[in-house]
């Protein structure tokens, strides 16, 4: 079976059932969030959110995922930027001028696995009496139990969610706390308390936490947020009309990576000589001012199916392909010199084989590579020998190139670059700007080419059925 290589703490996507099409992709960089201005009537005492994310980067502060209110008395939930870091944060707060209550909370647990979605609900009702009922968190299914730091609210406390204060998904505001990865199913209910199993279920089979309809109601300030529409991307789908306003996101950010069809991106969790920073949806991979080479390795690993992807570099000092698991022999602190490393190397135009036995072995390729142009793999696990296809601007340049050295490893998409960025194209989300409109034969994926017949995008229903 392909390896889904999860971090800490994490959880993939199950397919069947209830199916989720698209997510948003948010950028802290680009500063990228949604925020509308309550309107009169919110509830104060009792509302739930519940949403699903998937986080390309962390970060050394706090990021958000939602919040009403402002200063620190705000209502928000988020990863906390404190000991230990990247633990659940939940703060209950009301009052103005940062001179009001906060009920803060963080948990034990951290979410720093960057391969997986996640399921969050926050719960509050400050009117019960039992102080354990004002406030439940609950992730991937399971009740937030241990706490670093617990707060509970006291009874009928009024939280920050009053008219004319900003509600926001993904950031504080422009500045502080932006989230770096995918949201999606994101649903507010004003008025109402919910527990998770009203937005999610485990799946029968593998026992995967994976998300349900969600069939109740709203209140009259709830929304629900589903990204369907690229060109109304902060449209409220309760029926309410509470659409949000967009900061910096536009129809591009529109993604097919979502918890019922999790997508392969670089892992910023890869330890590495001069790993590379992750950005943009964990799709490119950026390189640093410094002399040297740097690397970044997929999330999802392979050991059988037929796969593509696509890769576009911003200069020529640019090594595109994939590696082995557990890489750990190099040479000096250079990224590109790595082992079990089967690669097109753009700028010398020739592809190279490096193993542990043979060293490093090259095959010219014709033609010449020009910045700019997509470089496609087309990789055969199933064919014995196992074979890869390596294209340019969807012609092949090398077809069934022998890869056996790899056979009975666990193969990564992989890059390493010079001073450089390189922006790859699994499918679910891609920085590249060529228009990318075509699907594998199952529908999946958004690629510039259109891939050979037989081959598919790497995420979890292809896996499912392929690998």
């Amino acid at each position: 079976m392909a390896d889904i290589n999860l971090g800490v703490g994490g959880a993939n996507s199950a397919t069947g059932g209830y199916d989720i099409d698209n997510s948003l992709k948010l950028e802290a960089d680009n500063s990228e969030y949604l925020i509308k201005t309550n309107d009169a009537g919110t509830n104060r005492k009792t509302f739930t959110v519940s949403m699903w994310f998937k986080r390309t980067e962390l970060a050394n502060d706090y990021m958000q995922l939602w919040q009403g209110g402002v200063f620190g008395e705000a209502t928000r939930m988020g990863f906390y930027g404190g000991t230990p870091k990247e633990a659940i944060w939940v703060d209950v707060g009301g009052g103005t001028g940062n001179t009001g209550a906060d009920y803060r909370s963080y948990s034990v647990q951290v979410a720093r696995d960057t391969s997986a979605w996640y399921h969050i609900v926050l719960a509050v009702d400050t009117t019960q009496s039992t102080a354990a009922d004002r406030l439940k968190v609950w992730l991937n299914g399971d009740e937030i139990t241990t706490w670093t730091n617990q707060a509970i609210p006291a009874q009928d406390f009024q939280c920050s969610l009053e008219a004319n204060i900003d509600m926001t998904w993904g950031a504080y505001n422009s500045t502080y706390y932006k989230m770096c990865g995918y949201i999606a199913e994101c649903h507010y209910l004003d008025g109402v308390a919910k527990v998770q199993t009203d937005f999610g279920e485990y799946d029968e089979d593998s026992g995967i936490w994976k998300p349900k309809a969600y069939t109740g109601t709203y209140g009259g300030n709830g929304c629900y947020l589903n990204f369907d529409d690229s060109s109304n991307l902060g449209a409220d789908s309760s029926g309410n009309g509470n659409d949000f306003t967009l900061n910096n996101i536009t129809a591009a950010d529109q993604a097919t990576d979502t918890p019922t069809n999790n997508f392969c991106t670089w892992n910023p969790l890869w330890a590495y000589p001069n790993t590379a920073t992750v950005g943009n949806g964990g799709t490119s991979s950026i390189g640093g001012a410094s002399s040297v080479w740097r690397g970044s390795k997929g999330t999802i690993g392979l050991t059988n199916g037929k796969w593509y992807w696509e890769q576009k570099a911003n200069g020529n000092d640019t090594i595109v392909g994939w590696q082995t698991e557990n890489v750990i022999s190099v040479t000096g602190t250079n990224a590109h010199n790595v082992n079990d490393t089967i690669a097109l190397y753009e700028a010398g135009n020739y592809i190279w084989l490096r193993d542990e036995t043979s060293g490093r072995n090259d095959t010219a390729v014709s033609g010449s590579y020009a910045n700019g142009q997509i470089v496609g793999f087309a990789l055969d696990l199933d064919s014995s020998p196992q074979t890869a296809t390596f294209y340019r601007n969807g012609s092949a340049i090398a077809s069934n190139v022998n890869i056996d050295g790899l056979t009975g490893k666990t193969i990564f998409p992989f890059t390493s670059h010079y001073q450089q960025t390189s922006n790859a194209n699994f499918g679910g989300y891609t920085n590249i700007s060529d228009a990318h409109t075509n699907t594998d034969e199952n529908g999946y994926g958004a690629f510039v080419y259109t891939p050979p017949s037989g081959y598919y995008a790497i995420c979890t229903k292809n896996l499912a059925e392929y690998g």
